[in-house]
């Protein structure tokens, strides 16, 4: 493997892991993902639409095609993240020592490589050639 296949395969693979293991607390309604969503006034929806949103992203990310994409919405899903996390619930919840917060922005950072990356990979162009 090269430098720059390695470097690829880390980049995706850290977020890809990040959202994954996050899906436990989601989805088994853990008390501190139920607490961050009542928080919030989305739970249990949004609790469970942001975890299958994250399922889908992690998956987009680690295939090679759409790798683009997944970073894209992960972008996305990170940005609010990080919003309802300085505006609502605070850098460190339920004593966590912003171990989310922190997750949250790797993530992010990681995600926002992966599009710089992947740039000529996104059809923004084909919108316009009809």
């Amino acid at each position: 493997m090269t430098t720059k296949s390695i470097l690829s395969l880390i980049l995706r693979l850290v977020p890809a892991i990040i959202l994954l293991q996050t899906l436990y607390f989601k989805f088994s309604a853990a008390p501190e993902s139920v607490f961050i969503f009542e928080q919030l006034g989305l739970e249990p929806w949004g609790r469970i639409g942001l975890g299958v949103a994250e399922l889908i992203i992690a998956i987009l990310i680690m295939v090679p095609k759409t790798t683009w994409l997944g970073a894209l919405l992960g972008m996305g899903i990170m940005a609010g993240a990080l919003f309802s996390h300085v505006t609502k619930l605070g850098v460190v919840v339920q004593n966590d020592g912003g171990t989310l917060f922190i997750l949250a922005l790797v993530t992010l950072i990681f995600c926002m490589a992966l599009v710089w990356i992947n740039r000529k990979q996104i059809p923004i162009g084909k919108l316009w050639d009809k």
